[in-house]
């Protein structure tokens, strides 16, 4: 049986990714390391801090430890540096919004990035730039965020924040061939959203990816 664990930064994203592998591969087991403190360091000093590598890389040796055949990082903000942590040990992370970014890329040309979280931006801004090289493509892509919506993830009112980021996404829509979702806490804005532009959400489609691998 297939072992998929999970870095998560917040406890939330627990069951949306153990009923997405029960759903999509009932063969497959999870296990999780959940680590809140690397957001919130990731969030004052960067992703590259020495305290988020450091972090990161005790989490990989647990959930390795814990028989994980393969790891996704659920957590954009930090998902670059678990992946480049990884493949320095040989060890398959998944960085969430990789699939993800592959799909927009293809739909493209005009990508809009909404995020709650302005320290989720450049990440997501610098993978999208990186699978477009890997596409040969040559996309535009603005970025916004969210700023009323953070606060409400924060309170657990995920109703609202996805409300919130709905909201947003339709507002841009017109201006965009597709809508990124640029944190896995946001896929249940997808459901809301009212615009016919794709609205791509990381989770699903993170899933998937790590299945097949």
């Amino acid at each position: 049986m297939t072992v998929i664990g999970f870095l998560h930064t917040s406890p939330v994203h627990g069951p949306t990714f153990d009923d997405l592998v029960r759903g999509h591969g009932p063969q497959a087991t999870t296990v999780a390391v959940v680590d809140e403190t690397l957001l919130a360091e990731a969030r004052l000093s960067g992703p590259d801090s020495e305290i988020v590598r450091s972090g990161v890389n005790v989490a990989i040796d647990q959930l390795n430890e814990a028989g994980a055949d393969i790891i996704i990082c659920t957590c954009s903000t930090i998902a670059g540096r678990a992946e480049a942590e990884g493949a320095k040990r040989s060890v398959e992370v998944v960085r969430v919004d990789r699939p993800m970014a592959e799909r927009a890329v293809a739909i493209g040309p005009r990508i809009s990035v909404m995020a709650a979280l302005e320290s989720t931006i450049k990440p997501t801004n610098d993978l999208l730039d990186e699978v477009a090289k890997q596409q040969s493509a040559n996309p535009t892509v603005t970025t916004h965020i969210c700023h009323e919506a953070w606060s409400h993830f924060e309170d657990g009112d995920l109703d609202t924040y996805w409300a919130v980021v709905a909201a947003d996404c339709d507002r841009v829509a017109a201006s965009s061939d597709v809508v990124v979702l640029a944190q896995a806490s946001m896929a249940g804005a997808a459901d809301l959203c009212t615009t016919d532009v794709p609205v791509l959400s990381s989770p699903t489609l993170a899933v998937q990816a790590a299945l097949r691998r």
